[in-house]
């Protein structure tokens, strides 16, 4: 279909605080990339830009941060990518909108990627292109870059002066460095600055349960959604200090510098290589980078509960069906099982095995029999036909162990300071090696509009699905609520079910399957559990 493009000397210009840019216009939507937000010195807190005359062009996205170890384009169908340049120099902002009218006050959608606190980027994924989302919803979107891994979290104040004492949290510093400029600047862009929804998916929903212990970030966003995360609420542990400053030698010492100066301005190639030796010495895959708690941020809510400043935030928080299933050691060989995925690192073995849809009911019971033992299998089969009526019972063995633990951890917690919360279970499964259920970002396509750039998602109940999700996440933007009964902790726990056959609120869903399941998996060696 034919759609109108613009991108002329004289529009579409818009004036921010600091001076004027040009984007583009497709269609219905006007689109700006690559606008930088702040400045920033190593290891140092974001600073605003500084003001330019004539227009900049923002028709490319900028850097993305960069990262110790080499992207790998594997498990692409499940998770379709996208690469880009890196470099330190990298918050830069993105933003599509229906309008420019500064009157327009529509709902302002302000996404925050996922990979952890070490990875990824605001276009990683080809789903979280904005222009569907606020073409569909009539709501600006914003994505975000911001410093990762070492460059974001790593603690160098016991090397530096006053300017380093927040350097563990210059990452999350950098996304309230864009909240604020989008409070500063989103209405010339056709939204509301009093009306800015938060939404991001694993390490990114973990960074916004972090800022919501943030005291400054308080009337910078007014609503929050957090999807499939274990960081929401916890952070285990926190390293001490004589560790923290330990890394920071090591990698010095690995990297040949003799000096903190010389660290702060050596390529970070080189610091790239140093963090890396550290790992091998260490014999482990990655570091748990994480915030450290303090003035700036206060600590996690499973650590001192909800902070009372943006305790009135309304907070809706969800898993997918199965997100990152492996199994580990089993008394069931793998061998037996009528299905073997290994999603988490996306190398996926496949195993020879019977389709799930072929079984007879016998058939299915005696695999969850076999998996879990008949002390827990006795228990969970009832519980999960009432639960997931439309599902195969086979379903039961890949049930999700870990985030939805921790979301119901984290909801108890807020509920306790009466938090408005809302939750979902993104529960399909996908036309993929004989059914493969809802992993770990298998939402994502569904949640930006997005399912026609994204070849596993087109399923026959696509288009009802996309505008259910969507629909839901454009509503809880608007209003505050999106569209079924809140999630009263230990009162009235409804949970929405988007599903194949059909999407509804469920009471008490899930809570005590989800004990048994985690209960079973840690006692019997099956998987990674949460507890």
């Amino acid at each position: 279909m034919e759609k109108k493009f613009l991108c002329s000397t004289t529009e579409p210009i818009v004036q921010t605080v600091a001076g004027k840019i040009r984007g583009f216009q497709l269609g219905s939507t006007y689109t700006f990339y690559g606008i930088k937000y702040a400045d920033a010195k190593r290891w140092q807190m974001p600073t605003p830009v500084a003001p330019w005359e004539g227009v900049k062009d923002a028709l490319s996205y900028g850097y993305i941060a960069p990262m110790p170890t080499p992207d790998s384009p594997m498990g692409d169908l499940m998770v379709p990518h996208r690469f880009w340049p890196q470099d330190e120099d990298c918050q830069y902002l993105n933003i599509w909108t229906q309008s420019l009218d500064k009157e327009a006050k529509k709902p302002v959608l302000f996404w925050i990627h996922g990979g952890g606190f070490f990875s990824g980027s605001s276009i990683e994924m080809v789903a979280y292109d904005g222009n569907n989302l606020s073409e569909f919803g009539d709501v600006v979107v914003v994505s975000i870059n911001h410093r990762l891994n070492l460059l974001g979290w790593m603690d160098v104040s016991a090397f530096g002066g006053k300017e380093y004492e927040n350097s563990a949290n210059v990452g999350l510093a950098d996304i309230v460095a864009a909240l604020q400029w989008v409070k500063d600047n989103i209405a010339a862009f056709g939204g509301d600055p009093d009306n800015v929804t938060i939404f991001g998916q694993s390490g990114g929903g973990g960074k916004i349960a972090n800022l919501l212990q943030t005291p400054c970030a308080k009337g910078l966003f007014h609503k929050a959604v957090i999807q499939s995360s274990t960081g929401a609420g916890t952070h285990n542990s926190i390293w001490p200090a004589d560790e923290r400053k330990k890394l920071v030698e090591d990698i010095m010492a690995a990297g040949g510098l003799k000096s903190f100066e010389e660290m702060v301005a050596a390529p970070f190639e080189v610091l790239a290589k140093a963090h890396n030796q550290v790992l091998k010495d260490r014999g482990i895959r990655m570091m748990n980078w994480q915030n450290l708690p303090g003035d700036y941020f206060k600590g996690a809510p499973l650590d001192i509960g909800a902070i009372a400043e943006l305790a009135d935030v309304p907070v809706m928080v969800g898993s997918n069906f199965s997100e990152s299933f492996s199994f580990g050691p089993s008394p069931v060989k793998l061998e037996d099982m009528p299905m073997n995925y290994f999603i988490g690192n996306s190398q996926n073995t496949n195993v020879d095995h019977p389709n799930k849809y072929t079984l007879t009911e016998e058939g299915r019971e005696a695999v969850v029999r076999a998996y879990y033992g008949d002390e827990y299998a006795d228990k969970m089969i009832p519980l999960f036909k009432k639960s997931f009526p439309d599902h195969n019972l086979v379903d039961l063995i890949y049930l999700d162990s870990t985030r939805k633990h921790n979301a119901l951890a984290y909801m108890d917690e807020l509920g306790k300071a009466n938090v408005p919360l809302w939750s979902y279970l993104f529960a399909p499964d996908f036309p993929l090696d004989d059914g493969r259920l809802a992993w770990h970002c298998a939402e994502m396509p569904f949640v930006f509009h997005n399912v026609d750039k994204v070849a596993y998602a087109n399923i026959p109940e696509a288009d009802r699905l996309e505008k259910e999700v969507a629909g839901a996440w454009v509503n809880f933007a608007r209003t505050g609520n999106p569209g079924w009964e809140p999630f009263v902790p230990g009162k009235s726990e409804y949970t929405m079910v988007f599903d194949r056959e059909k999407s509804e609120s469920r009471l008490d869903l899930d809570r005590e399957l989800n004990r048994l399941v985690c209960e079973a998996c840690e006692k019997r060696g099956l998987r990674k559990a949460a507890f």
